[in-house]
């Protein structure tokens, strides 16, 4: 590390550099205001950063060179140092192995740090390797003095040079190839050729070759550049593609015959160097800088050009403090815009771009005189080196202030590019460029600028207004408006509404002027503001005031197009209604199918254009509601012309017959036009409107006023069928056609009476009115329901029989045929009534078998521990058994009205009871009576239970079809009976009652019913009627109907099976 003494020396040096810069900055003169404010934090770093290497040599350093990051140098006679920069701690010290007097002249390094050549003093010269440690002697080299080389950078690599350029101190220009390879047994040497292939001169001398510089071009031209003391040399010639190892020679052969391009200058200081600038995206070099005799010359580098490479050159003139007598420059180096030039203690960085000199760097003594300057064109960093010291310099951000030196040469476009992440050296290039425009009259040009920046909008509106340049000001709002954010709502309304104002002002001074094409563009241009989507919001909330400015203007047809544009239908075709234009806005209604215009403006259109009108209307469809469209046509209808008439009828039926619209309001309109000027299809409508009054949408008390006030009477007798009013309709139909009246007789086909009093008014009207006895029969004969009685009356008294003689005997028989009948009917009635009073006998005498060991379908316990019911189908249940599987499937009413019966019937028996307690044996004839009567009331209860319980089986009748889509458990107690049933220790079987469906249903309609009592039994094991008798004496289930006096019967199977047919349970007596 250097010492803290150098650190504070370097530290001052740089604060003075960065002092001396600032000063230079400061000195450009005319920058414009800014609206921006400086606020840096920290000091901004100078662009040219000084670092003294942590080096301190064993010996003297002779000679350095850098490239690629391979740094070399040679140390006191026989030491060459190579250290990789990326690797700075492993340098690498070889031996040169030289015992004679020779130095080095000069190290040459090539772009890949690979190759190393040195030039001895005594016109040798050695070759080293990067990947070795042997120093090779160049034998084919001897005796020349190699001042130059020129690099292959196209073929170049680590193991060989490719082909090559040597300058030496005699003038002249080898070719070479070096290889770092072994080569062959009888070749050994690394030279792989050595040939001349030019010389130069200078004043007819050979002239020492300082630098040599290959570049490659397009389409494989070769650019060759070589300096002497005084001149510059250009080689330009074309290699064939693929042959680019065979060397340079074709260059220089071309060369021959002319005299090679150079530029020379009369001074000489006895050498010269040339170095130049490639960018790190590029490959070649874009700008040179040769230091000679008179200054340093420097430009650029254009390819393009076919003789010359070099463009855009200048001439640096030394300053006075340079003297190429005492105080000759030593290096120099060339950056993207300065070039460093190397003085015997300072450095000096001059800018390309105005020749100023912007940074210098003084070295102390102590380190002694500056030696030579070197760049690294890889890494970019310049290095600097004295006998006992090596520096290197940082460039950062060097193109920080090229924006000011080009802004005060007027080159704005380049300062631009160079302050693109500056905004305030934007605004400030922006502002000087505006200013500069504006001056120079280049108003438009002017506007644009000052719309970019951030000064005051007022002064630079003003300047444009003072300068009468609507124009310029135009532009200068229109970019101002487009550079607005939507928040800043205000400056957009202001900027809007004076940029209308401006366009409509330099309209009407283009239409004054007759120039109609400008005229035209500024249009075109104004409309295009009008309908630009970023203001439309402003353009919209601030309608009101673009209307009154072109109101103001008398601007009609761009009031119009801003109108559509904001979408103002109404206004667009208020103003064509205005001007009689009624087809354009009727276009505009269809275009924009806005349901609200139409119903406003329709009224006038319809008065000029009824069939355009119509049609729009049609294409509309649906979308309108023709009811809305009514007080428009009525008015033209009553007092317009033929053709609205005929349009507003076709509309109206375009609504009934296509639309299906079912409105009273239009029907009854289209009724009224039929009847006033289209009565031929009236009575067409009216038919197929319906038949029924609840298919009419008209009103018909209306269509019946309309019609009669008319005088269309088939059309009255239609509503009068309609509203179902035969009478009227017959009366009135008998004015028009007899035929139509029969027709409307026939109607009322529920109504037998009226019909045939609607026929014998036809009868009248055609005996009394028309005096006709062949229609008056013809009456008889079409309706079945008068007689020949019946019209009698209607004829006078001297009409003979022979007219009406087959309608009396017709009659008279009818009549036999009748009593005949009536006969017949009466005797099949006594015998059906005989049929029914025998089978009443018969089942009064059946009777079912019980047998001792039968049980119950519904619990499975024995059947005769309690109250039954048998059925004819042979099922058997308990009274509560039964009761409990027809409960829950009986609908609430039977529930109901089962339980209050139940409730009757428990007071009945309690009363009965009470009564029989009381009664004396005085009062016994008085106490049999109440019985009698509890009785019958007890008997009718249990009558009606058992209608309820017992009207069928439960598993043969209706409620096992209804119930049998319900599953055996209900879903709502699933999860209960499942927890049940996995808790519980022991398996239970549930037997599920074996459900029987009747195939019958008669049989399911009639079913047993209770037979309610205890049994008593006899030895043959069967029950006697007189148990019976005791036993179902307060049974709720049997009537005492059942049990007459009579004595009971045991059937046999055979018997059972006789009463298959009937299972109610008033097929047989319900014991045993």
């Amino acid at each position: 590390m250097a010492s803290i003494l150098d650190e504070y020396e370097d530290s001052q040096n740089t604060r003075q550099s960065a002092q001396q810069h600032s000063r230079l900055s400061s000195a450009n003169i005319g920058i414009t205001h800014s609206g921006f404010v400086n606020v840096r934090l920290e000091e901004e770093k100078p662009i040219f950063n000084k670092q003294r290497i942590d080096f301190t040599p064993p010996e003297k350093i002779n000679h350095l060179a850098v490239c690629n990051n391979q740094l070399c140098m040679s140390l006191g006679k026989d030491t060459l140092l190579r250290i990789d920069l990326a690797k700075p701690d492993q340098p690498n010290q070889t031996e040169l192995g030289r015992k004679d007097d020779s130095k080095v002249h000069k190290l040459f390094l090539d772009p890949t740090g690979a190759h190393v050549l040195i030039s001895l003093s005594t016109s040798e010269c050695l070759y080293l390797n990067r990947n070795t440690q042997k120093v090779r002697s160049l034998s084919r080299w001897r005796g020349h003095l190699i001042e130059s080389v020129g690099w292959n950078k196209l073929l170049g690599n680590e193991t060989s040079t490719g082909p090559i350029l040597v300058g030496t101190g005699q003038g002249i220009i080898f070719e070479a190839e070096i290889s770092a390879s072994e080569g062959s047994l009888f070749n050994t040497n690394p030279d792989q050729y050595f040939r001349q292939v030019h010389s130069l001169e200078e004043d007819g001398k050979p002239a020492p070759i300082c630098c040599l510089e290959v570049e490659r071009g397009l389409e494989n031209k070769y650019f060759i550049i070589a300096t002497t003391r005084k001149r510059l040399f250009q080689f330009v010639g074309k290699i064939p593609e693929g042959s680019e190892q065979l060397g340079f020679s074709s260059i220089f052969n071309q060369n021959q015959d002319l005299l090679p391009s150079f530029q020379e200058f009369p001074a000489n200081m006895g050498y010269s160097e040339i170095t130049f600038y490639t960018s790190k995206l590029r490959t070649s070099p874009k700008a040179f800088a040769w230091m000679m005799g008179n200054g340093v010359l420097y430009g650029q580098l254009d390819y393009v050009r076919p003789d010359s490479l070099l463009s855009d050159v200048q001439v640096w003139d030394y300053t006075s403090d340079i003297d190429i007598t005492l105080k000759k420059p030593i290096s120099i180096v060339l950056t993207q815009f300065h070039f460093l030039l190397l003085l015997h203690d300072r450095v000096k960085a001059i800018c390309t771009l105005n020749g100023q000199v912007v940074y210098e760097d003084v070295f102390p003594d102590k380190f002694g005189s500056l030696k030579r300057m070197i760049k690294d064109p890889v890494g970019g960093l310049v290095w600097i080196y004295t006998e006992r010291a090596v520096f290197r310099y940082h460039i950062q951000r060097e193109a920080r202030d090229v924006w000011q030196m080009y802004m005060s040469m007027n080159k704005f476009d380049l300062a631009k590019e160079y302050c693109r992440d500056r905004p305030e050296c934007m605004d400030m290039v922006l502002a000087k460029e505006a200013e500069h425009c504006f001056q120079n009259k280049r108003y438009l040009e002017s506007a644009k600028c000052y719309a970019l920046t951030q000064n005051y909008f007022e002064e630079i509106a003003l300047k444009f207004i003072e300068a009468k340049q609507e124009e310029a000001l135009k532009e200068f709002l229109l970019k101002k408006l487009n550079n607005l954010k939507q928040s800043e709502r205000t400056q957009i309304t202001l900027l809007v509404t004076w940029l209308a104002e401006l366009y409509l002002n330099s309209l009407g001074q283009l239409e004054s002027d007759g120039n109609s094409i400008i005229f035209q563009e500024t249009r075109d241009e104004f409309r295009n503001f009008l309908s630009c989507s970023k203001h439309k919001e402003c353009l919209f909330n601030n309608r009101s005031t673009i209307y009154d400015l072109l109101a103001s203007h008398g601007n009609v047809d761009d009031m119009v197009y801003f109108s559509v544009v904001m979408q103002d239908y109404e206004r667009v075709i208020s103003h064509y209604c205005q001007h009689d234009d009624y087809s354009a806005a009727l276009d505009v209604l269809s275009k924009h199918c806005d349901e609200k215009l139409f119903y406003k403006f329709s009224p006038v259109l319809m008065q000029h254009i009824p069939k355009k009108v119509v049609d729009a209307w049609i294409q509309m469809g649906k979308k309108l509601e023709p009811k809305k469209l009514i007080p428009a046509l009525m008015n033209y209808s009553q007092m317009g012309s033929t053709q609205q008439i005929s349009e507003t009828i076709r509309y109206m039926e375009f609504c009934v017959y296509e639309l299906n619209v079912t409105e009273e309001a239009i029907h009854n309109y289209l009724l009224s036009l039929y009847a006033k000027y289209k009565p031929d299809s009236l009575l067409a409508y009216l038919e197929q409107a319906g038949k029924h009054a609840s298919e009419i949408h008209y009103d018909l008390k209306y269509a019946l006023r309309l019609c009669a006030e008319h005088g269309y009477l088939r059309a009255c007798v239609l509503v009068y069928r309609i509203m179902e009013l035969y009478e009227e309709a017959v009366d009135l139909a008998l004015q028009v056609d007899v035929d139509l009246a029969k027709s409307c007789a026939d109607l009322p086909e529920d109504d037998e009476e009226l019909r045939k009093k609607l026929w014998l008014k036809i009868a009248r009207h055609v005996v009394q009115e028309e005096k006709d006895v062949k229609k008056a029969m013809n009456c008889l004969s079409s309706c079945d329901l008068l007689k020949i009685e019946d019209i009698l009356p209607f004829f006078p008294d001297f009409v003979t029989i022979d007219h009406f003689k087959e309608a009396i005997c017709s009659s008279l028989e009818e009549y036999n045929q009748h009593i005949e009948e009536l006969k017949q009917e009466m005797e099949e009635a006594t015998e059906s009534a005989k049929r029914i009073r025998e089978d009443i006998q018969e089942m009064r005498n059946k009777y079912g078998v019980v047998d001792s060991q039968e049980k119950c379908a519904a619990c499975d316990f024995p059947l005769l521990n309690r109250q039954f019911y048998l059925f004819l189908c042979g099922h058997m249940f308990h009274y509560d058994c039964l009761f409990q599987e027809v409960t829950p499937h009986m609908s609430t009413y039977k529930q109901g009205r089962l339980e209050e019966l139940q409730k009757k019937l428990s007071a009945t028996t309690l009363t009965s009871k009470s009564r029989q307690r009381a009664a004396t044996k005085d009062e016994g004839d008085t106490a049999s009576l109440g019985k009698g009567n509890a009785g019958t009331s007890r008997e009718q209860i249990k009558s009606d239970i058992d209608d309820i319980i017992a009207s069928e089986c439960v598993y043969c009748g209706e409620l096992m079809i209804k119930s049998i889509d319900k599953p055996f458990i209900d879903p709502l107690k699933f999860e209960e009976e499942k927890d049940d049933l996995e808790d519980s220790s022991e398996v239970t079987f549930l037997t599920v009652p074996q459900k029987v469906v009747s195939c019958s249903v008669e049989e399911e309609k009639t079913s047993g019913k209770e037979a309610e009592y205890e049994p008593s039994l006899t030895e043959s094991g069967r029950l006697s009627a007189a148990a019976a008798d005791s036993k179902l004496a307060d049974s709720p289930g049997v009537s005492n109907r059942h049990f007459g006096a009579r004595e009971p019967r045991v059937g046999s199977s055979d018997e059972r099976g006789d009463q298959g047919g009937n299972t109610g349970p008033e097929a047989f007596s319900p014991f045993v």
